[in-house]
């Protein structure tokens, strides 16, 4: 069993965990997540803790322990505070514009990229760089991601969308003699 299932998951005072039918709902300060975890995994909650067990030896039930201990903790954090990623974008004549909830893309490309914003998340762009924050971990992760992937950054002069904090190997480029 994994080292993370065998220690109770504190549940803070102004959090609210509530499960049925391998269904958690954890209600915070921040917001609501909810998520559906396997039939194999029981969740119990008592004075304040969850604990988290298998159902069967199965090694698929003990890879899944570690992982919902994960999930469970990060949706507990979620509810308390936000989770945010920033992007800097740089280049010459790249940008990023919101317009309501659709997000337009400027990355040297014959044309415009457009994207969606989810519901659930919060995104801010300024002059280089774009923030997106939300209570849902994966959520703004998967955005982030997301959003790099229309321009990496490349190594001979860092143009593109990287992360921030984020190191680009640099290459030297052609000599000439």
């Amino acid at each position: 069993m994994s080292r993370l299932a065998k220690k109770p998951i504190v549940i803070p005072e102004k959090v609210e965990v509530t499960s049925s039918n391998g269904t958690v709902t954890v209600k915070g300060p921040v917001g609501t997540l909810t998520r559906r975890f396997s039939s194999v995994i029981s969740i119990e909650q008592k004075d304040g803790t969850l604990t988290i067990s298998p159902k069967n030896e199965a090694l698929t039930t003990k890879m899944l322990i570690g992982t919902t201990v994960a999930h469970l903790r990060n949706m507990i954090k979620g509810s308390q505070e936000v989770f945010a990623k920033k992007l800097i974008i740089e280049g010459i004549g790249f940008k990023a514009e919101i317009k309501g909830t659709e997000m337009t893309f400027s990355l040297g490309f014959s044309h415009q990229i457009k994207l969606s914003i989810p519901a659930n998340l919060k995104v801010t762009s300024e002059k280089g760089s774009v923030t997106i924050s939300g209570s849902d971990i994966e959520a703004v992760g998967a955005f982030a991601a997301k959003i790099r992937s229309f321009k990496k950054p490349e190594p001979y002069k860092g143009k593109g969308i990287r992360y921030e904090g984020e190191v680009i190997r640099r290459k030297q480029g052609k000599k000439t003699t």
